[in-house]
């Protein structure tokens, strides 16, 4: 993407530019952001980061997007696009994870702007992450379907046909089994239990190859901190479309964010 030598200066940023657009990826852990052109993926100035409040309820979280909104001088015209790690329809909040008070029926748009006086379009983290990388990453707008999956503290899941994303998938929810999908197959279940990469792959091989039965997939994306490690895993999967590591790393969710938001704007 961008290095710091050629990152614009937070004043540079013309938001006017219909190419422009302002990514805001919310987490457990941490809030961050940048602006990006959303032809390209590429972040045109530093991501900022601040650290998820705690408690994280809803108006300490907006209180930090607008903090976060505020550092970049983004202004209430920009195009400006939320992730959250939960279920959004139509912008209501329908779970949460990792994140504290009644999010569940608050419509995060809402709450955004209450706090910050702007005006946001709003995702699933996962969602963003999966049309970034079919968009601008791995996929690089590869016609079909494209489906990335996150191997996280859970497994996140992201489908995108033909570069029109289809919300709200939740198929690391799947039962195989008797088993939801993720309590056996997520990274931080090989963690916990200690396995070695071949007896994590061969949990991966079962879920992967139920997936695939159930959606035909083009592509297959796999993300995740532990995507880093693909060399170790992915050579054991058999699939029949291809599986190859995401590329935008920690970057995904607010080139996604943006990218949704400016298309929401069209």
């Amino acid at each position: 993407m961008n290095s710091k030598s050629d990152a614009l200066a937070i004043g540079d940023v013309d938001y006017g530019d219909d190419d422009i657009a302002f990514g805001v990826d919310i987490g457990g852990s941490g809030i961050k952001g940048a602006a990006v052109d959303v032809r390209t993926g590429r972040l045109l100035t530093k991501r900022h980061r601040i650290p998820t409040p705690r408690p994280a309820e809803p108006e300490s979280v907006g209180d930090v997007v607008r903090d976060l909104l505020d550092h970049f001088e983004v202004p209430g015209t920009a195009r400006i696009g939320v992730t959250f790690p939960g279920i959004l329809q139509h912008g209501v909040l329908r779970s949460s994870a990792n994140m504290d008070g009644d999010w569940v029926g608050r419509h995060l748009g809402e709450v955004v702007a209450a706090r910050s006086g702007r005006t946001v379009s709003v995702m699933n983290d996962a969602d963003a992450a999966g049309y970034a990388e079919a968009r601008y990453g791995a996929g690089n707008d590869k016609p079909g379907l494209v489906l990335t999956i996150t191997l996280g503290t859970g497994i996140g899941s992201a489908l995108v046909h033909n570069g029109v994303l289809v919300p709200n998938l939740e198929i690391g929810h799947l039962e195989i089994d008797g088993y939801d999908a993720e309590t056996r197959a997520a990274a931080s279940v090989k963690d916990r239990e200690g396995l070695s990469y071949p007896e994590w792959a061969t949990r991966l091989q079962r879920y992967f190859e139920v997936v695939e039965f159930l959606f035909s997939p083009d592509l297959f994306i796999i993300g995740g901190g532990v995507s880093k490690d693909h060399e170790e895993f992915l050579p054991l999967i058999t699939t029949h479309a291809p599986m190859v590591p995401a590329q935008l790393r920690n970057q995904a969710g607010i080139v996604g964010a943006a990218g949704l938001a400016a298309q929401h704007h069209v």
